[in-house]
């Protein structure tokens, strides 16, 4: 068994640590100002190292420590990913990177025209993230209004039409939501090796749709019974229809040399704790943050009241933005909790730590290697893999 593990890629900015999970001071997520590093002021002026040099040194170490490749996340305040993809391929080898994108914003036809030139261009290094959207205001900075249910509907149909083009035969599909007449992409492109598809979504409209597409169904963290009935569910609709999906999640690591210099961390970051913050980002119609505000208690008299079990801690989101569940402890500890999901049916990670650069080194050297059940995919063993569907 196989277990491909990727690095989250700051696109936003970084921070410093969760020590300091409010200032930002590599990319300008908060401005140019003192202290920021990627780049820095330096007598009175702009050194010129911009933050995508900085994300290429993230990409280059989270390679070099062992990652399969990179999530390239998508929200109204990062870069786009499609363009970070192409610039960050020539500054890695094998190196693969998970773009994420929402359907509704792109014509499935353009989409894989785009997609096939970065498979011809990388050798095969590109990876979907297919995003719904979870609505409320982020869903409407795109300007996009379709409800719930319609918006998986239409992730759904877009993929049929993606796959219905990509092999070069003339396409013709008249849709709800999509339309294209003998579209076909140009030779050399078609037939490149098909995206591996991950998919998100916890609702039943998201089950569906991604027991009929998903190569990885993708969740966030939550607690182990929680991810196993998930699972169950997604693995027993895709049988109904013939197909076996694995399973990814995408975690924040705290991991340090003991359990107690991990939750000192946490200790520290506590200080910095924002509740409105983590509310205001839970807007919208997403099953899936509904879920996790439904772990949060109401009343919280400290931060080890959030670990749901062992060295699982729901409070990352009161701190930062992202996902409320990662791992905190020791290096042997979070590795046995990796372990233990690898057990539960788990075939890949997105795993993440702030700043993302250092970390990236840390949990490369300290915690992938103590994963005993497993045999990690590397980049470079999986060079000559191809993924054509």
């Amino acid at each position: 068994m196989t277990i491909d593990t990727y690095w989250r890629i700051g696109m936003e900015g970084d921070h410093a640590s969760l020590r300091t999970p409010r200032r930002y001071n590599r990319g300008n997520a908060a401005g140019y100002g003192p202290g920021n590093i990627a780049p820095a002021i330096r007598g009175g002026e702009l050194d010129g190292y911009s933050y995508i040099d900085h994300v290429a040194a993230v990409a280059r170490a989270s390679e070099s420590a062992g990652f399969l490749g990179g999530l390239l996340p998508s929200f109204p305040v990062t870069e786009d990913p499609w363009a970070f993809a192409a610039a960050l391929a020539r500054e890695t080898t094998t190196y693969r990177f998970m773009v994420a994108f929402q359907p509704g914003f792109l014509h499935p036809v353009q989409a894989a025209r785009m997609s096939a030139s970065l498979q011809r261009a990388t050798g095969g290094r590109l990876v979907h993230n297919i995003i719904s959207g979870g609505g409320g205001p982020a869903q409407l900075w795109w300007g996009d209004k379709v409800s719930h249910d319609d918006r998986y509907a239409r992730t759904s149909e877009f993929l049929d039409v993606l796959r219905g083009v990509w092999d070069g035969d003339p396409y013709t599909h008249d849709g709800r939501f999509f339309r294209t007449e003998g579209a076909a992409l140009p030779p050399g492109l078609a037939g490149q090796s098909f995206p591996e598809v991950y998919f998100s979504g916890s609702s039943g409209a998201a089950v569906q749709a991604a027991g009929r597409h998903a190569d990885y169904y993708l969740s966030w963290l939550e607690p182990f019974g929680d991810l196993r009935a998930k699972f169950d569910g997604v693995r027993a609709h895709a049988e109904k229809i013939g197909r076996t999906p694995k399973f990814a999640v995408r975690i924040d690591i705290l991991a340090r040399h003991t359990e107690e210099a991990a939750w000192d961390e946490i200790r520290k970051g506590w200080a910095f704790v924002d509740r409105d913050a983590a509310n205001r980002a839970a807007q919208g119609d997403s099953v899936g943050a509904g879920r996790i505000k439904g772990w949060v208690p109401e009343t919280i008299t400290g931060y080890r009241d959030l670990e749901v079990q062992p060295n699982v801690w729901c409070g990352f989101s009161l701190i930062r933005g992202g996902p409320a569940f990662g791992l905190v402890g020791s290096y042997e500890q979070v590795a046995q909790r990796l372990d233990e999901l690898i057990d539960l049916g788990v075939d890949a990670f997105i795993l993440a730590g702030n700043p993302h650069l250092e970390e990236a080194y840390r949990v490369g050297e300290e915690v992938l290697p103590l994963l005993g059940r497993s045999r990690l995919t590397t980049a470079a063993g999986a060079s000559s893999l191809t993924h054509a569907h």
